[in-house]
């Protein structure tokens, strides 16, 4: 873009600006000289930031590519007119949002462009988890529902998510016509936002959430597991200890530093529960108070994370894997009688499979995301490797950290009064259905083009075998298939194992899905078994990190 255009674009940005810290911070860029600011203008009026199934998500700035109010406002715009267009311009849009920096700026113009354009909008009291709003577009008979959140992100970042009237994220061809509305809407001035006439909630809908935590858990179950909990600088604190309260747990112990919300994340470099340290200061409370387990919530509380007691894990506990909690809870699920249909994304463990068919249930692999895995038809449980669990389909059709961790530690009960641990019934399944183990490689990236030559590479050259393992089938999930709608993915299919390379829809990563299956006979074969899968896992990664050059 030449200098004058760019220049020209950037003004006309700025005169219709509503924000005066983002108009000032892009003034800055334009009065500069600097070769450094002149080409940070550029990446900023380099398109715009694109919508998508996941909604918006982007580092906050002033721009087009950034997340910021007037680019709300558009998104919101958008929604709206995609609304009105389906005949649902007199209904109700629910507006949650988290405790990142301008969450409440980004929540409120939307009430604000929702009212504006004749529909009806109402908003959350207060910062509170995604599964929360999701909850309450069901339950209030929204048409549609926006969380303002960028998940576990990092600081700078925000994001903007989308519901329908079903209570679930949008999937195409929605995405795209919003999109298409998004992009259709005309000067700002032009968006009516009213000072007001929306209605801001009180904590009857909180109330009825937690109400309904009560049909995750069996009646008279027992309630005794002892646990650290972290919120993870997040919203998800007062929420999960008013349901632990509820439900008769033990108090949870709170991991201090990290209990209250703080859009910082001060202690942690990236406030999930997967990044190398996001858990010490768990674990060291944890050495502490001696706890059964350790649940954690990433900010938004839809994802839970769980850490058990394990003396042969460096300082005595370990994290367990999104693979296994997921298989606990299904083992859990079916052992209290559950009916309908289990269902994981292709990126999950194929054990779920198994525990659904030796229970006689139905069984179903989606692509990535709730946004699909809450749409199969009867679905009773839902999960995916990235610590996302849906145990009440009927509350919530999301993920949602909350009552995830209300099953978990009503499993650890059950376990406790039996004198047995969750460790305990992951040697069951495995002996049961075979070691299934899980491991990821995850490369984050400055340069997007990075994702894209490994995936060409992986595509002209697809790899003839892994850690010694024939590759016997390579898939281009991008062509699409009679189960699966097509994605941006590779699929290989070992001997004993299978791996899924994809970029994320979310952050700037390549992410690769290993899974090994090695069969048991007995107890005593798990040691050699679990090494065994260590080693192929180890090797798959080295091979598969060389064939897409990365």
């Amino acid at each position: 873009m030449h200098d004058d255009d760019l220049l020209e674009r950037a003004r006309a940005w700025q005169a219709e600006d509503p924000d005066p810290e983002t108009r000032d911070e892009l003034g800055r860029l334009i009065d500069s000289d600097a070769p450094e600011a002149r080409a940070e203008l550029a990446a900023r009026f380099a398109g715009t930031l694109q919508f998508g199934t996941a909604g918006l998500r982007g580092e906050l700035g002033a721009g087009p590519t950034r997340m910021n109010r007037a680019v709300v406002i558009r998104a919101a715009a958008g929604l709206a007119a995609y609304l009105k267009a389906r005949g649902q311009g007199d209904g109700l849009v629910v507006v949650g949002y988290d405790a990142r920096y301008r969450s409440a700026d980004f929540a409120r113009d939307t009430a604000a462009v929702m009212t504006g354009a004749g529909l009806r909008a109402a908003v959350l009291p207060r910062p509170l988890p995604t599964p929360v709003l999701a909850y309450a577009i069901r339950h209030l008979g929204a048409v549609a529902g926006v969380e303002v959140t960028a998940s576990h992100n990092p600081p700078r970042d925000n994001g903007y998510k989308v519901y329908l009237g079903d209570g679930s994220q949008i999937v195409p061809p929605a995405d795209a016509e919003i999109a298409a509305a998004i992009a259709a809407v005309g000067p700002l001035k032009g968006v009516d936002r009213p000072e007001d006439g929306w209605l801001v909630l009180g904590d009857e809908v909180l109330d009825a959430y937690l109400a309904r935590t009560d049909a995750v858990l069996s009646a008279g179950s027992p309630r005794t597991a002892r646990t650290v909990y972290t919120a993870l600088h997040g919203v998800g604190t007062s929420v999960l200890t008013a349901a632990f309260e509820r439900a008769g747990f033990p108090a949870p112990v709170l991991v201090a530093e990290q209990a209250d919300p703080d859009p910082a994340f001060p202690t942690v470099a990236f406030p999930n529960p997967e990044e190398p340290g996001a858990m010490d200061l768990s674990f060291a409370t944890a050495r502490r108070e001696n706890p059964d387990l350790i649940i954690a919530n990433d900010p938004d509380a839809d994802r839970c994370a769980v850490a058990v007691p394990d003396p042969a894990a460096e300082g005595g506990w370990r994290m367990l894997r999104g693979d296994e909690v997921g298989a606990l809870l299904a083992a859990h699920l079916v052992e209290r009688g559950a009916e309908g249909v289990l269902a994981a994304s292709i990126v999950s463990s194929s054990l779920l499979g198994r525990i659904a068919d030796r229970a006689g249930l139905g069984y179903e692999e989606t692509l990535t995301g709730f946004k699909w895995i809450a749409r199969v038809d009867g679905l009773r449980y839902g999960y995916e490797e990235a610590l996302g669990y849906c145990v009440d389909p009927d509350g919530v059709r999301d993920k949602d950290g909350i009552t995830a961790a209300l099953v978990v530690a009503e499993l650890a009960s059950v376990l406790k009064e039996r004198g047995r641990s969750l460790l305990d019934l992951l040697d069951d399944l495995a002996l049961a259905h075979g070691l299934h183990a899980t491991d990821q490689l995850s490369v984050r990236v400055e340069d997007l083009s990075v994702i894209a030559d490994a995936m060409r590479r992986l595509r002209e050259r697809p790899p003839a075998e892994l850690a010694g393992l024939a590759v016997t089938s390579a898939e281009d999930l991008s062509k699409g298939s009679a189960q699966l709608p097509p994605t941006d993915g590779l699929r290989y299919r070992l001997d004993g194992a299978r791996v899924i390379v994809r970029p994320s829809g979310t952050e700037p990563k390549l992410k690769c899905y290993l899974e090994v299956v090695v069969p048991v006979a007995s107890a005593d074969g798990l040691p050699a078994a679990r090494a065994r899968a260590a080693e192929l896992l180890a090797g798959i990664r080295r091979d598969l990190s060389a064939a897409a050059g990365i």
